[in-house]
C-alpha cells in the first residue's frame, strides 16, 4: 500500500527545491544584468571623456596654429609693411581663384576635351613633337594601325623636300655680328626650342615655358614623364647629353654607312623592330648624298634646348644651368648651320626619320604642323603674332671672342 500522505509530502519538498532554484538562478541573472550594465555604462563613459580629450587636444592645436599664423602674419607685417603684406595676399588670393577656375574648366570638360586642352588640338602631333628615347610611342595593344609600305615612303620623302624647299623660300634676315655681351645671345638659345614650344603655345620671351600655375606644372611635369620618360633631374640630364653627343646625327649616320639592313640590326628578330630599322635604312639610303649626318643637328638640338627649358622649369634644373646648356647648344649650332631656315629644314628631315622609324602613318600631318611652326616664327603668321625667328636673326658665324 502505497503512504499518500508520504508521496505528497516528497512531491512538496521537490517543489520547493525546485523554486529555490529557480530563485537563486534569477537571483545570479540579475546581478549578471546588473554588472552588465555597469561595464556598459563605464564603457560610455571612458569612451566619452576620451572623446572629450581627444577635443581639448584639437582645440588647444588649433589654437596653437591659430596664435603661430597670426605670429607669422605679424612677423610678415613687420619685415613687409602694410603694403607688402596686402599685395602678397592679393597674389594668393589671385592664385586661389586661378586654380578655382582651371579646377572648375576641367571638371566641365569632357574626356576628349581635357586632353585637347592638355595636349593640343590634335594629341597626335604634339605627342610626336616629344620624342621618347626608346622612339617607341605608347599604343593600345588591341588597336591596330595602318603600316607604312614602300610607296608611302616614297610619297613621304617627296612631301619632306617639298616642305624643305618651301621653308628655304621664305624671307629671313640675314645674319648679323653679335657682341660677346648681346643680350639676343640668351634670346636665341630659348629660341632654339621654338618648333617644339610653337607646337605646345609655349611663352618664347623668357626661359619660362608657362606661368607657375600648379595645373600648369602639372601639365608640363605630365608630358616630359609620359613622352619621354624622364622623372627627374638625372633622367633630364642623361637625355640632354644623348642628343648633344650622339642623337639623330649619330644614327643617320650608322644608316648611311651600313651596307644592308642586317648590319643594323646585331641578331635582333623582332619583326617590328626588324621592320623600323628597314624603314631607316631605305631613309638614310634614299638622301645620303644630298644630306650629310650634320644635317640632322637641328633636330637633336632643337629638342634638347626645349629638354632644358622644361627642366628650368620644373625645378630640376637652376636656372643658371638651364642658361648654360642653351649657351653650349647656341656655340655648337651656330657654327654648323646659317640660318633659322635651315634649322627649321634640319628639324623637319630628323622628324621624318623619327616617324618612320616608329611606322607612324600620320608622319604627313606631323610634318605640315613643323612646316607651319616654322612659317609663324620666320614671318609672323596670319595673324602677326609669332615672327620670334625674324626678330632675333641667326648670328654670323665669324665672331671673335666667341
Amino acid at each position: 500500500m502505497f503512504d499518500y500522505d508520504e508521496i505528497m509530502k516528497h512531491i512538496q519538498q521537490v517543489n520547493e527545491q525546485t523554486q529555490s532554484a529557480m530563485d537563486d538562478m534569477f537571483k545570479r541573472s540579475e546581478e549578471i544584468a546588473k554588472k552588465a550594465d555597469a561595464e556598459a555604462k563605464e564603457k560610455e563613459e571612458r569612451e566619452k571623456a576620451k572623446e572629450e580629450k581627444q577635443r581639448e587636444a584639437e582645440q588647444q592645436t588649433a589654437e596653437q596654429q591659430a596664435a603661430g599664423g597670426q605670429r607669422q602674419v605679424e612677423i610678415l607685417g613687420q619685415m613687409l609693411g602694410p603694403d607688402g603684406l596686402a599685395q602678397m595676399a592679393y597674389s594668393e588670393e589671385q592664385m586661389r581663384q586661378e586654380v578655382e577656375r582651371q579646377v572648375s574648366q576641367y571638371a566641365s570638360m569632357s574626356v576628349d576635351g581635357m586632353m585637347e586642352k592638355l595636349f593640343g588640338e590634335d594629341m597626335g602631333v604634339i605627342s610626336a613633337a616629344l620624342e621618347t628615347l626608346a622612339m617607341e610611342e605608347d599604343e593600345d595593344e588591341d588597336e591596330e594601325e595602318e603600316e607604312l609600305d614602300l610607296e608611302d615612303e616614297q610619297e613621304l620623302y617627296r612631301i619632306a623636300e617639298v616642305k624643305m624647299a618651301q621653308i628655304g623660300a621664305m624671307p629671313e634676315p640675314e645674319p648679323v655680328p653679335y657682341s660677346g655681351d648681346d643680350p639676343r645671345w640668351a634670346q636665341f638659345g630659348i629660341l632654339l626650342s621654338g618648333i617644339v614650344s610653337f607646337l605646345n603655345g609655349h611663352d618664347l620671351d623668357s626661359m619660362d615655358v608657362e606661368e607657375h600655375i600648379p595645373v600648369l606644372e602639372q601639365q608640363v611635369a605630365s608630358v616630359v614623364r609620359r613622352s619621354w620618360g624622364i622623372d627627374g633631374r638625372g633622367g633630364l640630364l642623361d637625355t640632354i647629353r644623348y642628343l648633344t653627343e650622339e642623337g639623330y646625327v649619330m644614327r643617320y649616320r650608322m644608316y648611311c654607312e651600313a651596307s644592308s639592313p642586317e648590319e643594323l640590326l646585331a641578331g635582333e628578330t623582332d619583326e617590328e623592330e626588324c621592320a623600323s630599322v628597314c624603314r631607316g635604312w631605305r631613309f638614310a639610303q634614299h638622301f645620303k648624298d644630298r644630306y650629310a649626318p650634320e644635317f640632322m643637328l637641328g633636330w637633336d638640338i632643337g629638342r634638347a634646348a626645349m629638354l632644358a627649358r622644361w627642366g628650368c622649369y620644373l625645378g630640376w634644373l637652376t636656372r643658371g644651368e638651364a642658361e648654360g646648356i642653351l649657351w653650349d647648344l647656341t656655340r655648337r649650332v651656330k657654327d654648323e648651320m646659317h640660318s633659322w631656315r635651315e634649322f627649321a629644314q634640319s628639324y623637319l628631315f630628323g622628324g621624318l626619320m623619327w616617324k618612320l622609324l616608329c611606322g607612324d602613318s600620320d608622319a604627313e600631318t606631323y610634318l605640315s604642323y613643323i612646316a607651319d611652326a616654322a612659317v609663324d616664327l620666320l614671318t609672323g603668321g596670319e595673324e602677326q603674332d609669332g615672327g620670334q625667328w625674324k626678330a632675333c636673326p641667326w648670328p654670323e658665324r665669324r665672331r671673335i671672342g666667341f
